[in-house]
């Protein structure tokens, strides 16, 4: 029987190496990682998948330099742009006390009560720390079934340390733009023929 996770991560990795691959600037790269991000939302709504997180961008890559923060700042506000229109419902978690966080996504740090749509959160300025210590700021997300993660590391880059402790994890090696229908296909192919328990 196939089994399809409720709940999946997207760390979308790879998108500045893919740019210096391609000939253009590193900051350039994020842009091009928003069709990926509409396109994988589109298939997993129609495969009935009721949540996806995507990781925007974390509190430890505001010290990359400011043209490349000021990108993937841009590109994760015009994510939220694209994704609100496609009947979800479109919740933004991260430090909003710092300059690092977008004012523009301010009114979408609040989950709607009571909705029926499918959940898309973004982790924007996000840090495992600055979570912890606050006193577990992302609770409303729920455990992470399976994350899936672009560009081929394989290490989780603090995402959602108590969500994904039971998750599964699957690596493409292809980059975040390089995203295909059949990633995702093959990734929910081998998460269907895992052995979940979740330590039972």
């Amino acid at each position: 029987m196939y089994r399809t996770p409720t709940h999946i991560g997207i760390i979308p990795d790879g998108n500045r190496r893919w740019a210096t691959q391609n000939g253009m600037n590193k900051k350039d790269g994020y842009e091009h990682g928003l069709l990926p991000g509409l396109k994988l939302l589109r298939a997993a709504k129609n495969l009935g998948i009721k949540e996806l997180t995507y990781y925007g961008f974390t509190v430890d890559n505001c010290k990359r330099p400011k043209e490349q923060v000021v990108a993937f700042s841009d590109a994760c506000c015009k994510a939220v742009e694209i994704i609100k229109d496609e009947g979800v419902e479109v919740c933004v978690v991260g430090n909003t006390g710092s300059p690092c966080f977008p004012d523009k996504l301010l009114p979408y740090t609040k989950r709607a009560e009571n909705s029926n749509k499918m959940r898309v959160n973004i982790l924007v300025n996000y840090g495992w720390e600055w979570d912890m210590k606050n006193g577990w700021l992302s609770r409303d997300i729920p455990r992470i079934d399976l994350v899936i993660r672009w560009g081929g590391m394989c290490r989780l880059s603090g995402f959602l340390p108590i969500q994904t402790v039971y998750s599964d994890f699957y690596i493409i090696k292809d980059l975040w733009p390089d995203f295909k229908d059949e990633h995702l296909a093959a990734a929910l192919d081998w998460y269907s023929r895992q052995d979940v328990t979740l330590g039972g």
